[in-house]
């Protein structure tokens, strides 16, 4: 822990940190969920747990969805996420309108527009996440390098800032060598980024990136850094209270990945070498405390070919792989997430942290990756998913008879497996994903069980540019 220093003789065990009640302390009682699905229903089963009233904002179209079916909801809007789910105003007035003390904004939609935070503490609706002020340095991509590079943490070499212009962007490649990557200021989930292999594609590589980064976010300012072809994924999952006191749950490996899109998260990431994952989760925490950081949040790094973790980014929210963090500690993330928000300390310090196993998240989606990743809404006839356990845990939001809307994130569950070893949890995923059953749309599920089987999966030898075992042409690597 980064911070005060605490008793460490006793040691919580995952139970003990999983099960506190939040009535006893938290002047919180009804919690605004502003966000839908997946999200809404994990969110939700923390807050009944802890005796918080959940309320969905939901869209006309999600009004009878699973999730917050028979539970208290407001209508923010049509289906077009446009007009509900991202309409800061409505939704924050929705969470005041519906007398919620806080609100809790997820991952996706608002999760990290500082402007809404603000919104939402104008309306006296706390805002379960850090500082708007913080979410704002974060957000933009030099600011935030430049106040990690102070801390011990290692960067991507690359521009100190914004390019002024396509020349800028060949010079400063001309210095780093290439290839480069020309990326959104303003960016995130792989949008406004191009690959330029020599001076002759820069130009176009800016001009393409730059007009992608308007596009997506209203701002087409980018800056650059040395592609690091043969990378691995790996990010550290942060914890940290108004007291000063920043803890890490350790590292995860997001590397099998398609077009900067995450596909299976696991935690420990072997791949990284001993001494620099001890520095780099040390730096991280030191780095948290340093810029105020509260509540939950993710740094993400790329692993270089000489074994150095380069930092690219930092996500202020709860990301959708936060569940391998919980699988190996115990720890309900969002449970922590309300304790900072409602001014408590974290109830354990680093010492007290015990983290064991080896867990594996696979994102599920209403997608057919024979067919480059075609989005595959509509009817789910039949959906049995595999059985519950200690080891295995599912998330979701979906039933047999919901219809997967076009509108939204394809995401329809995450399946999460605990193993004593990475060779147990592979053999038990894959017995899961064999047990799973998902008639109508098209699934993800044969896609990672093809990754599974594989021999450069099971060896670790593969990195972001290539999703190990599986094509989308269906053949394996």
């Amino acid at each position: 822990m980064v911070g005060r220093e605490r008793d460490a003789d006793a040691c919580y065990g995952q139970a003990a940190l999983a099960t506190t009640t939040m009535n006893e302390f938290s002047s919180f009682r009804r919690i605004f969920i502003a966000n839908r699905g997946e999200v809404a229903a994990r969110i939700g089963r923390t807050l009944e747990r802890l005796a918080i009233t959940p309320v969905f904002g939901v869209s006309e179209v999600d009004r009878d969805a699973p999730w917050c079916r028979g539970r208290e909801q407001v209508v923010l809007g049509p289906a077009r996420a446009a007009a509900s789910y991202l309409d800061m105003e409505r939704v924050a007035l929705a969470a005041r309108e519906s007398r919620c003390s806080a609100l809790h904004p997820g991952w996706g939609f608002l999760a990290e527009n500082p402007r809404f935070a603000s919104l939402c503490e104008a309306h006296g609706v706390s805002f379960i996440g850090p500082p708007a002020h913080v979410m704002q340095r974060m957000a933009k991509k030099t600011p935030a390098k430049q106040a990690m590079a102070h801390t011990g943490l290692a960067l991507i070499p690359g521009s100190d800032g914004v390019l002024r212009d396509a020349a800028h962007a060949r010079a400063i490649a001309s210095e780093v060598g290439y290839p480069v990557l020309l990326k959104a200021e303003s960016g995130g989930g792989g949008r406004g980024m191009r690959v330029a292999r020599s001076g002759a594609e820069i130009e176009a590589a800016y001009e393409e990136a730059s007009a992608e980064a308007a596009a997506a976010f209203g701002d087409d300012r980018l800056y650059l850094e040395k592609l690091i072809e043969s990378g691995r994924h790996i990010e550290v999952q942060l914890l940290g209270d108004r007291y000063g006191d920043v803890v890490h749950l350790g590292e995860r490996d997001c590397t099998v990945q398609r077009n900067h899109q995450k596909l299976i998260e696991e935690s420990p990431a072997g791949v990284v070498p001993r001494a620099e994952l001890a520095r780099t989760l040390e730096a991280a925490c030191r780095a948290a405390a340093q810029i105020g950081y509260t509540g939950a949040g993710t740094m993400e790094f790329l692993l270089d070919a000489d074994g150095t973790l380069r930092f690219m980014e930092m996500n202020t929210r709860l990301q959708v792989e936060h569940t391998v963090s919980e699988m190996r500690s115990g720890v309900d993330l969002v449970e922590q997430q309300i304790r900072v928000a409602a001014g408590q300390r974290l109830p354990f310090s680093q010492r007290e942290l015990a983290l064991s196993g080896h867990a594996i998240e696979f994102r599920i989606n209403a997608e057919d990756p024979e067919d480059g990743f075609r989005p595959s809404p509509g009817l789910i006839a039949r959906w049995e998913p595999p059985e519950i356990s200690d080891e295995v845990r599912i998330d979701t939001h979906v039933e047999a008879g919901y219809v997967v809307p076009p509108f939204y994130d394809s995401l329809l569950c995450k399946l999460i497996v605990r193993g004593e070893t990475r060779s147990e949890a592979i053999e038990r995923s894959i017995a899961a994903l064999e047990a799973f059953v998902c008639e109508g749309p098209a699934t993800t599920i044969p896609m990672h069980l093809a990754i599974l089987r594989s021999q450069a999966f099971r060896d670790g030898e593969y990195t972001t540019r290539s999703i190990p075992g599986f094509s989308p042409a269906g053949k394996g690597e």
